[in-house]
């Protein structure tokens, strides 16, 4: 038996991996990103396989290149800076359906569903609306 088996039980790199989103998740929360609105204010979403989908940009760059790839460069963007706590705790559940935050949409970003831990509770998808706890 290897003396690291326990370091690599399944176990261990779920709690492992539960660290790591902790971590980005509180980062993000910490971090001010820029949100592309409309000309009402009302932030740039997307809808993908049942939620939607806020998209939020770590820089003017990743911005940059995402309108780039959208072949809309040409045009001046609106955004505005929000703490990533802002977009999670008021943006997402003001939205009315399930709904988390695309970070750099089309780069090297991150995803942070509608669930329990990073999300509000009474707006996360996992959670049991008759018990309140998480499925």
């Amino acid at each position: 038996m290897n003396s690291n088996s326990f370091t690599h039980s399944p176990v261990a790199e779920l709690a492992h991996a539960g660290r790591e989103l902790a971590t980005r998740v509180g980062e993000f929360r910490r971090t001010a990103v820029l949100v592309p609105v409309d000309e009402h204010d009302v932030p740039l979403t997307g809808d993908y396989r049942g939620v939607r989908w806020i998209y939020a940009f770590s820089d003017e760059t990743a911005l940059a290149r995402y309108a780039l790839a959208r072949g809309e460069g040409d045009r001046e963007w609106a955004y505005q800076r929000w703490l990533g706590a802002r977009l999670l705790d008021a943006a997402v559940p003001a939205v009315g359906v399930p709904c988390g935050v695309a970070l750099d949409v089309g780069g090297p970003g991150a995803l942070f569903p509608p669930v329990v831990g990073i999300v509000p509770d009474r707006v996360a998808v996992d959670v049991n609306a008759e018990r309140g706890d998480a499925k």
